[in-house]
C-alpha cells in the first residue's frame, strides 16, 4: 500500500510538472510575440536579444525533453507500468523515482546502458542464432584462441 501511496504522490509531482513547464513555455512564448511586435534599440542590443534567443531556444529545447519524458511517465502510470525497469522489468527503487520521476529504468540497468550505449537488452535486432554455431553441440566444450584466428587479413 505505501508504494501505491507513493505512485499518487509521484503523479501529482509529474502532473504538477508539466503544468508548470507548460505554463513556463506559453509565457515565453507571450514574451517572445510582444518583444518581437516592439522591435527597438541599435545593433549591440539586436547583438545581445540574438544571444538570449539562442540562450531561450537552448532552455525550451531542456524543457521539451523534460516534458516528453514527463508525458511519457503519465502514459505509463496509465498503463500501470510506472515504476517498472524497462530493461530487467524489475520495480524501480521509490528513492529513485523520487529523485527523477520520470525514470524508466532502474541504477543498474541506466549505468550499463550509459557504459555500452549501443547494448540494450530489448533491442528487436539481436539474432542470438548467429551467436553461437547451431551445428556443433551446446555441451561440447569449444576453445576459442586468439591465435587461431586470422586476424592480419582483416586489419588494415
Amino acid at each position: 500500500m505505501a508504494r501505491q501511496d507513493a505512485l499518487i504522490r509521484l503523479h501529482n509531482t509529474l502532473a504538477a510538472r508539466r503544468d508548470e513547464i507548460l505554463e513556463k513555455r506559453q509565457h515565453d512564448l507571450d514574451a517572445l510575440h510582444n518583444f518581437h511586435d516592439d522591435p527597438t534599440g541599435d545593433a549591440a542590443d539586436v547583438a545581445f536579444e540574438s544571444g538570449s534567443d539562442e540562450m531561450a531556444s537552448q532552455l525550451a529545447e531542456l524543457d521539451s525533453r523534460e516534458l516528453n519524458q514527463i508525458e511519457r511517465a503519465l502514459r505509463r502510470l496509465e498503463k500501470g507500468t510506472y515504476g517498472v525497469c524497462e530493461s530487467c522489468s524489475q520495480k524501480i527503487p521509490l528513492g529513485r523515482l523520487n529523485a527523477l520521476p520520470y525514470s524508466t529504468m532502474c541504477i543498474e540497468c541506466k549505468r550499463e546502458l550509459e557504459e555500452y550505449p549501443d547494448w540494450h537488452p530489448n533491442r528487436s535486432d539481436s539474432n542470438w542464432e548467429k551467436v553461437y554455431d547451431a551445428a556443433r553441440s551446446l555441451d561440447e566444450p569449444r576453445e576459442v584462441r586468439l591465435s587461431d584466428l586470422d586476424l592480419g587479413s582483416r586489419m588494415t
